[in-house]
């Protein structure tokens, strides 16, 4: 501060002032008709069942801690409080019919075993119990059951299991629920907004690049698109790119055309009418990159409609998710904030702080448990729908709202959330292998070494790999990232 005053530079000491906001917060509903209002960002589901809830009658536990530290007493407890916890909320829940306890080095034998067991009768779950710090069982467990034979699995840590807690117990539910093919709560009021008034498909993409000191590793990109009438269910495409490891990696998804083809027919085959409008929510690029991106991934957009069908042209919002900024709001009087101090979720702010020629704006979509929130900054760069501004921010709190791991608003939009969990999990296929792509004569075939989930294989193509990483197809339509 003295090197800028001796400049004859004035610090100002006070925040800039500015005008915001706060929006209602949608009436979440549950089975039977049931609502709760979220408070601040926060609501209760106790004594409500979930909106869509399934049942497990084939299922398997498998243990990878030793006996002498997981007993059979422990896991059989364990069970019971699910099984109550379950039927509290509407879940069905049988006792599992494999119960096994297991090294990691044997889990492809036991998929094995549980499927023979299962005598060709559907598998609904596999429940695993981990040891601490299992970084290398995890993507295991998930490449050999959901990539490859469309088994879903729930994976915890022995810690959370003893002694087992209702309130844990009622949360891991909520994804397993969802992993299902269930729902466990829907924004009541949000088919009530005018954007729903045609048929729409709510994307959220997301593009992973490798950090740096990782090499050639591919750029792992997904995107996941709505498949029901409320937004709550999300199916998936998973998507990969050379990279050169001395150079930027492209912050496109080349593979956009595809994937949206592909996420335009799931969409008909589920609601059986082809959606009118598309709302697009793009994570992980930066402000210098956003008109090249937009350009891009528009034109794919677009011609991934024409290649459906001549003259099929739905019109397309597009909106950038951006949390790397350094932008703070603060309530001018305390009594405004919620219990950590923070704005109250669902606050707005579209002037002052923003752009004078853009469309953009701050919302803070949730509450603050420690520290001060960050909001997340949205661009809205295409409006071929021409929405109200009201009514973007209406939309994009509400989606912020059936998030389903659990009952609070989060910080961004659901699908924007669901397409970085989908990266994540792709990204954890590659987390013990190392991919050089060939560069010599430009081909698209790559090296691969000290592969996680088998021997190597050296000269594969980008689509070998991508088969590798993706989920099994009967998978793809599942929240098998949640």
């Amino acid at each position: 501060r003295v090197a800028i005053t001796a400049g004859g530079f004035e610090v100002d000491t006070s925040m800039v002032q500015i005008k915001g906001k706060v929006i209602q917060p949608p009436k979440l509903g549950y089975s039977n008709n049931q609502t709760v209002t979220a408070q601040g960002g926060v609501w209760d589901n106790r004594g409500k069942q979930f909106f869509r809830a399934l049942s497990i009658k084939n299922w398997a536990m498998l243990m990878f801690p030793p006996q002498n530290q997981c007993q059979t007493a422990d896991v059989k407890a364990f069970c019971d409080v699910m099984i109550k916890v379950g039927r509290d909320n509407g879940m069905q829940i049988a006792q599992p019919s494999y119960v096994k306890y297991l090294r990691e080095n044997e889990i492809q034998a036991v998929c094995e075993e549980i499927k023979q067991k299962a005598g060709g009768n559907p598998i609904d779950l596999v429940y695993c119990i981990l040891p601490r710090n299992s970084s290398s069982c995890y993507p295991r467990i998930k490449h050999v059951f959901e990539n490859q034979n469309a088994i879903s699995t729930q994976c915890m840590e022995m810690r959370n299991m003893k002694p087992p807690k209702p309130q844990t117990i009622g949360n891991i539910l909520q994804k397993v629920n969802t992993k299902l093919g269930g729902v466990n709560n829907i924004a009541a009021d949000m088919i009530n907004i005018p954007i729903f008034s045609k048929p729409c498909i709510v994307m959220g993409a997301d593009n992973a690049h490798p950090a740096q000191g990782e090499g050639s590793r591919p750029s792992v990109s997904a995107l996941v698109g709505s498949t029901d009438k409320f937004a709550c269910r999300y199916a998936t495409q998973i998507g990969i790119q050379k990279t050169d490891g001395k150079k930027v990696s492209s912050p496109v998804i080349e593979s956009l055309q595809a994937m949206v083809k592909n996420m335009l027919i799931k969409f008909y085959q589920s609601v059986k009418t082809k959606p009118q409008r598309i709302i697009f929510y793009r994570d992980g690029i930066s402000e210098g990159q956003f008109y090249h991106v937009m350009l891009f991934e528009l034109d794919a957009i677009k011609k991934a409609c024409l290649e459906l069908e001549a003259g099929y042209a739905p019109t397309v919002t597009y909106i950038v998710c951006q949390k790397r900024h350094h932008t703070r709001l603060y309530v001018q009087n305390p009594r405004d904030g919620d219990r950590s101090g923070n704005v109250p979720a669902g606050t707005v702010v579209d002037q002052g702080v923003t752009s004078t020629t853009d469309f953009d704006f701050y919302l803070n979509s949730h509450q603050g448990i420690q520290g001060t929130n960050k909001p997340a900054k949205y661009h809205v760069l295409v409006d071929e729908n021409r929405f109200p501004a009201d009514m973007i921010y209406k939309l994009t709190y509400h989606l912020c709202h059936v998030y389903a791991r659990c009952t609070r608003s989060v910080s961004i939009p659901a699908p924007t959330y669901y397409a970085h969990l989908a990266t994540d999990r792709a990204r954890a296929h590659l987390s013990n292998s190392k991919y050089n792509f060939d560069s010599s004569d430009g081909a698209s075939s790559v090296g691969t070494a000290n592969r996680g989930h088998g021997a190597s294989r050296p000269g594969q193509t980008i689509e070998e790999i991508l088969k590798d990483i993706s989920p099994h197809d009967a998978t793809k339509n599942k929240m098998y990232w949640i």
